[in-house]
């Protein structure tokens, strides 16, 4: 559910250092991504991406720490490693992978042994930025796998990995290592990781809010009082701030 006219706190945002003290990733699995970007909305923050889409039907929530692998075109004969294999074997569960291919839907960038792999280190989900392939194997294997679509052309010598834990470009959105990112049936969320922590007890207070009204409309009171503002403070006033 969404709702409207949020506030947010002001001040000056936590540094990254402060984020998992905060325990900033569990709460963050146990909201949405419709939550988060109402708070995201709330602080001026552009960071949905619209596109990428579970290639099997997730039913959870995926949230993490982002891993970022740089995709692109094989640059002459120079050898490079195989697109993401760095990067699930140095990652675990707090982790998802960001797969940034620039949107190309001609050639895959991620497949089914790759998945096999991710599952065997616990890795939360995976996120391209372009096309993957064997999302049934995926599926099989219970790994989250969002993409923009799923096509069986092979990575080999298409494309190769030019970077990992650097800076990307994932659709609109600047995403960098240690960012955090929610997932779900509804789309795809990051929150820059100085952020998270007030975007995260934002997006509870919302939740809370919205709880109430879910509450209120179950008991009979009329859709149109209910999502009054009036009838239901904004979240800031609520927690006293």
């Amino acid at each position: 559910m969404t709702t409207t006219d949020e506030t947010p706190e002001t001040g000056p945002a936590p540094g990254p250092e402060t984020a998992d003290a905060d325990g900033v990733l569990e709460r963050l699995r146990a909201l949405d991504s419709c939550a988060i970007s109402d708070a995201l909305d709330a602080y001026g923050l552009s960071t949905v991406v619209l596109g990428p889409r579970p290639v099997w039907p997730v039913d959870r929530v995926v949230a993490g720490r982002v891993r970022t692998v740089q995709v692109g075109p094989r640059r002459g004969d120079r050898p490079a490693g195989h697109v993401g294999a760095a990067a699930v074997d140095t990652s675990g569960p707090q982790d998802v992978l960001v797969v940034a291919n620039g949107g190309r839907l001609d050639v895959s960038c991620w497949g089914g042994i790759l998945s096999r792999a991710a599952v065997a280190r616990g890795i939360a989900g995976v996120l391209v930025d372009g096309a993957c392939r064997d999302a049934a194997e995926s599926g099989d294997l219970g790994l989250p796998v969002f993409a923009r679509a799923v096509v069986p052309v092979s990575a080999r010598g298409r494309v190769v990995q030019h970077a990992m834990d650097e800076p990307v470009t994932f659709g609109d959105v600047t995403v960098r290592p240690g960012d955090y990112v929610i997932a779900d049936g509804n789309g795809v969320a990051f929150v820059p990781g100085p952020d998270a922590p007030r975007i995260v007890a934002f997006a509870e207070r919302i939740v809370a809010r919205e709880s109430a009204m879910a509450d209120a409309v179950d008991q009979g009171r009329p859709v149109s009082e209910v999502m009054h503002d009036s009838q239901f403070p904004a979240t800031t006033e609520e927690s006293g701030s």
